[in-house]
Formats: structure tokens, sequence, C-alpha cells
């Protein structure tokens, strides 16, 4: 085989413009007419929330970098001024691509069926009228208009908050000077407005329409030359010295009130916008003109959320769907009864998390239980998770391991971190400099024949009952001694830093998981040389790891074939003669989030199956604290690999391919309702309906879990069949 050498930048797509990519297959899904019409709305409206996420992160680290003077260089050979020009490029093309969609493909079809955003110059009888009793009785009260002059400086604008910026002229002793003047829209109303409609329709207004039209009356005694909608996105990067901090929690929660008086990073506003407006907008803020953003309609489409969720039209939504209810015993000792018996494997969201919620809730009450110790890095403001271990507290050994930097969760997590603490749970911030990731929580309990045994759950989801309704994800509770046992460790891991020498059969980041993934796929390439089965499967969210690239590189050069599947960012370039082109990649973008990390590995014919919480990504593989579990139910097996697996591979409907050049394409031309979606597979599963189509399986023969794969190979003897040799994987 001629030598290549893998890590030449030709062979890596920019992590930031895939994210971008995978941003547009939302986008498709908004202009999908074979979704209902308000799901299109709301996918449009995620498109929005993506981005500023992507901005308040990801562009404010590139100026950073900018800032600092770095030099560094990607994969792809690019430094950050030339990412943040090319993602700048990007992003103007996406924003004008999404404002092409309301005006000219969901406006319309909205008004066809008696739904319609007014402007408010066009409001007359009883809806202009309750727009004025709107404006005086609930807007009014709350606004704070300023007029920038010496005595008045330029306000601080909030991250995010939508603001108007008016031209103004003095009627009296102005001297024809201009004045600026800014007024802030209040957070606290409601961001449409609904108004009387004369046909039998349902007609909003815009708030900041509503504002703008009355803003003469905020205004008086100046001439309102022009008005224009505006909004500034800030830097909400996390600044942490952890090491020389007294306490995580206070210095997180600190961060966290200052993030919203962050560096500005980008300008939305309105495309009509005088220029003299935008001018001194920019000025002010200091900005570059490649981040400034003109809309070509309502500033901030985050708020058609509120279209969506306020109109009453289920006709135009997706129809209501029940998840099959798993339920495991009926009190807390047939429930570990079943648990001992066999272990559960759960497919959220179309079997229900309520029944990690009743696991957890149960043994919070049981008497038997001695000990409940959980991790937890995003969950939900009323979360029954949560609810559980407060109940728990005092009556057993309680320990959480609260991860206070969760990106944009962190006030929500230090609420709760306070709350267990008041309750008198054990609470700990995981390790200094690693984000704590994990999705575990361990039950130590006196069982009725007087043993003391271990019982866990392992998830690849978050514990947070609201997300898992809409989030694609898997969860495993078992009594296995092994796992338990490991888990136990990660937990003395996390409290303590007590290290073990592995924590086998689990994959543990930052310790062995990179290593031994490299090392599970170095192996199939050498099944591959020898002529033995040889694939790997990996659903995940994201590779853009280079050694884990490497990796898949020679395994494919090697004979095997690989399918990935990956929501997010993929910065391999598949199908490259000589490198890649055994390797295939695609995408599922549909109703749920694909948010499982799956990873199947045919290992000559004895395969094996893992799943987990962690990404291949450098940040999950060295920067957190991630857990990867085998899958040891032959039968579990077989689920994974028949149901689940072999369903995405069979999608047609809500796939699309990742070409070599970057750019992902559906599947023959398979578009607008047609084809097969293994989002709706599952849950007509889900629902008892059978199975309406043929799925070809991707194994005939059961899969075994192996545990002496794990096992490094006798010296002298690195390739023997089934074993893990992780002594030459280079991470």
């Amino acid at each position: 085989m001629t030598p290549t050498a893998l890590d030449d930048p030709r062979f890596y797509l920019n992590r930031h413009l895939e994210w971008l990519e995978f941003n547009r297959r939302v986008l498709e899904e908004a202009r999908d007419i074979g979704n209902p019409l308000l799901e299109r709305v709301k996918f449009l409206a995620i498109t929005a929330n993506n981005l500023d996420e992507f901005v308040e992160v990801r562009v404010a680290s590139f100026l950073q970098r900018i800032e600092h003077g770095s030099r560094e260089i990607g994969p792809d050979g690019l430094t950050a001024e030339e990412e943040l020009r090319k993602v700048s490029a990007a992003m103007q093309v996406m924003v004008r691509d999404q404002y092409r969609c309301w005006n000219e493909e969901l406006l319309p079809a909205l008004a066809k069926v008696g739904i319609r955003v007014l402007p408010a110059n066009e409001l007359e009888g009883k809806a202009a009228q309750a727009a004025k009793t709107f404006f005086d009785r609930r807007v009014s009260p709350m606004l704070t208009p300023v007029t920038v002059d010496p005595s008045h400086p330029f306000p601080h604008v909030l991250n995010k908050a939508l603001c108007i910026a008016f031209l103004l002229r003095r009627r009296r002793s102005g001297n024809g000077k201009p004045y600026f003047g800014v007024l802030t829209v209040p957070r606290a109303v409601p961001r449409l407005l609904r108004l009387p409609a004369p046909d039998g329709g349902i007609h909003y207004v815009a708030l900041q329409e509503i504002i703008s039209a009355y803003a003469a009356k905020l205004y008086r005694g100046y001439e309102i030359l022009a008005s224009a909608p505006f909004r500034i996105t800030r830097n909400s990067n996390l600044y942490l010295e952890e090491e020389e901090t007294r306490s995580l929690l206070d210095a997180v929660d600190s961060q966290v009130s200052q993030r919203r008086k962050g560096d500005a990073v980008r300008l939305e506003i309105d495309a009509e916008a005088h220029p003299d407006i935008v001018n001194r907008l920019v000025s002010t803020f200091e900005l570059d003109e490649a981040l400034v953003f003109r809309a070509q309609g309502p500033v901030n489409l985050q708020r058609l959320f509120h279209l969506y969720e306020e109109t009453p039209r289920p006709d135009l939504k997706y129809p209501p769907f029940a998840p099959r209810q798993v339920r495991v015993g009926h009190d807390a000792d047939s429930m570990f009864e079943a648990i001992r018996r066999q272990p559960y494997l759960l497919h959220h969201p179309y079997e229900s998390y309520d029944t990690v919620v009743h696991f957890l809730q149960t043994a919070a009450h049981d008497p038997r239980v001695l000990s409940i110790k959980q991790t937890l890095y995003r969950t939900n403001s009323d979360s029954p998770i949560a609810g559980a271990l407060l109940d728990a507290a005092g009556k057993k050994e309680v320990t959480v391991v609260v991860e206070l930097k969760a990106s944009f969760d962190e006030a929500t997590n230090i609420r709760w971190a306070r709350s267990f603490e008041d309750a008198g749970v054990q609470v700990f911030h995981g390790l200094v400099g690693l984000k704590t990731h994990a999705k575990l929580m361990l039950i130590v309990r006196n069982d009725p024949d007087g043993k003391i045994r271990r019982y866990a759950h392992l998830g690849t989801g978050n514990y947070n009952p609201s997300t898992a309704r809409y989030y694609s994800d898997l969860s495993l509770l078992t009594n296995d001694e092994a796992i338990t046992s490991a888990v136990h460790d990660v937990f003395n891991f996390l409290t303590a830093y007590a290290e073990q020498p592995n924590y086998k059969p689990l994959l543990l980041a930052p310790r062995d998981m990179a290593k031994s993934c490299i090392a599970l796929i170095d192996r199939e390439a050498r099944h591959a040389r020898r002529g033995r089965p040889a694939r790997i499967i990996a659903k995940i969210n994201a590779v853009i790891d280079p050694p884990i690239i490497q990796a898949l590189y020679r395994a494919s050069r090697a004979g095997a074939e690989i399918d990935l599947i990956v929501r997010g960012q993929c910065a391999l370039v598949p199908g490259l003669r000589g490198v890649s082109s055994r390797i295939r990649v695609r995408s599922i973008v549909g109703r749920f989030l694909e948010h499982s990390r799956i990873f199947y590995f045919e290992n000559g014919g004895k395969p094996e199956l893992y799943l987990g919480s962690a990404d291949w990504m450098p940040r999950n593989l060295y920067e957190r604290v991630e857990v990867l579990f085998p899958l040891k139910d032959p039968h579990q097996c077989e689920r994974v690999c028949n149901e689940i697996l072999s369903s995405y591979l069979a999608d047609t409907r809500k796939a699309r391919i990742l070409g070599s050049d970057g750019s992902y394409s559906r599947p023959r031309a398979v578009r607008n309702g047609h084809g097969f979606s293994a989002q709706d597979h599952f849950m007509r599963l889900a629902a008892g309906d059978g199975d309406p189509v043929h799925i070809p399986a991707l194994r005939k023969q059961s899969v075994v879990y192996t545990p002496n794969t794990m096992i490094a190979p006798p010296a002298g003897d690195s390739e023997e069949e089934g074993s893990l040799d992780t002594s030459n994987a280079t991470v």
C-alpha cells in the first residue's frame, strides 16, 4: 500500500463550516413541504437559535484568538483569520437563505391557511385599536427611551436583547442637529400580539412593530427621522481560572452574570435601516462589516417559536406521539428483582423516559436503598430527577456531581447545586479543568436476601425528562457486577480523583477512551488485512478528532467497511480514492434530535457494541469525563443492530449523504415526504403497528459481547483475534 500522509489538510473539512452545513440541513426541514407547516416554522426558529449559540461561542473564539495573535493552524490548514473569513461569508449566505425561506415560502403558505403576521401600518379597525390598547396598558409603562447626548451615554445593550434605534431631530432649538435614540424592547412582554381577525383567521403583529408605530409618544418634542430594530450578540464564553478560585460555584455564578455584557460579536439589523443608524451602531460596537447581518424581515427569527406555540392549529403540527411505557416491576422489590434477572435497554423518546425517572424515585423512597450517586450535566428547571434526589437527602447517602459549566445551562445547575447543598446532599463539581459529561446513576441496596448489590443507569442522554421527549437516546438499567463496580470507580475518580489502573469494561475519558477507540478501529484494520469480517458503524454527533479520523482512514485503506451516522460536524472526507473510499457518512435530521452514540465493531465475526455520552471530538476525548459502556445482552445487541442501526442506514427520507466536497445531498433525490424514515419507523414500532417495511438486517448471527477483548494481548501476539491492543494506538 502506497504510504500517504494522513495529516494532509486536504483530508480534513473545516469543523465550523461543517457545523453551518448541519444548520443548513435543519433549514432544509423548514423548506420541506412534506413537513407540517407550523413545524416548518419551528425548524426555521431552531436554525436562528442554533446560529445564536454558534456566534456566541465559536465566532467569539475566532475573534479572541485573532486579538491574542494566535498563529495556530487547524487540521484543515486554516488560521483563525481564514476561518473567520470563510465562516462569516457562509453565515451571510445562511441568513440570506433563512429570510428567503420566511418571505418566499412560509409567509405565503401561512397566509393560504389564514395565518398572517401583519405590519403595524396595515392595521385597521378593531385590530388597530387592540394594538393601541396593548401598547398603552402593557408596553408603554415598561419602556425607557434614551436619547444619546453628553449627559446620556449610549446605554449598555444586553446580549441578544431586541432594541430599536432612532434618528431624531428636536422640533425646537435643535439647530437641525440629529440625535440618536435607543430603546430596549422588554423581554417580559409577548413578542407577538394576536389581533382580532375579520375573516376568522389568525392574525398577529410583532411587538417591535407596535413600539415603532407609537414611538412618537415616547419621544415627544422630537421628530423621528428613521428607526430600525437591531440586536447585538455578545461573547458568551466563560473564562475561569479554576486552579486559582476558592469556589468554582461562585466563580461560575459571577461569570454567568457577566456574560450578558461580553464583547459584541454580531450586529443584526433591519435591511432597510438608515445608513446613519447602521454606521453609528457599527462604530459603537466596534464591529467589522462582515459581522453585520441585514434582516429582510423580523430581526431575530427565534421569535417564530411563539408563532408555533401560540397558534391553535394542531392540523398544522405533527400528530401527538405517545411513547411506549415500559414498566419495570410494580414496587421497589419487584423492580430491583426484575433488573437482577435481566438488563433493560430503553430507546427514547419512543420508549418513555418515565421508566428512568421511576427508577430513581423508587430508589429515593425505598428504605432498603443505602446510597444514590448521580451525575447531572443538563436538567430542566422543575426536574423530577432533581426532586427525587432532594427527597432522598437525609434518608440515605446521596452524592451528586453537578457540572456547573454546561454551556447555557450554568444558571439552572447553580440553583440546583445550592438546593442540593441546603438539603444535605454531598455536592461535587467534578475535576479541575474537566467537564463531567458522563450520564451515570448508581444505587446501592440491601436486598431482601441480605446481600448488598449495586444497580446502575447508564445513558447516552442528559437526565432531563423534558428534552427526553424529543431527543433520541438510549438508556441501560443493569445489575451487572463488572459494570456497576466500574461505575463506582468512576464516581470515586470524580469525587476524590482516586485513579484505578483501568475502568474495564467501561472506556473512560480522558483516561483511556481515545486510545481504546483508536485500538478498536485499528483492530478492524487488522481483521480486514487478514480477510476476516471487518466493519465499523458509529452513530454519533460529531467526528472531528484528527487521531480518530486518521485511524478510520487506515481502516478504510486496509479494507474495512465503515458507515458513520453523524448528526452534526464531520471533518472526515469520505470517498477519497486510496484514503477513504470505503467510508460513507450520512446525517439524519428530523422530528427528533438524534443524540444517541452507538459504536459497532465487527471484530472478525465476534461483534462488539458500545453506547455512551462521547463524540469523537477533542473536547469529549481529552477535556471531559465521558463513559462508553459495552452492551452485553445478545438480544439487546440484536435490537440495536437489526432494529436501530439498520433503520438509520436504510433511511432515505431524512438522511443526507456527505460528499467529498463537504456538501450534503439527499439519497436518490428523495424529498418532500417520500421514502423511508427511521424515526417514523420507530414511532410505528412504539405504537405496536409492527414492521411495515423490510429493512435488511445488519447481521444474521447473534452479536456476542466477549469481555476478554478488553484485555491486552500477550507479548509478541498483538494481533491475536479478538484482542484489543492499545500499545500502538497514537493519541
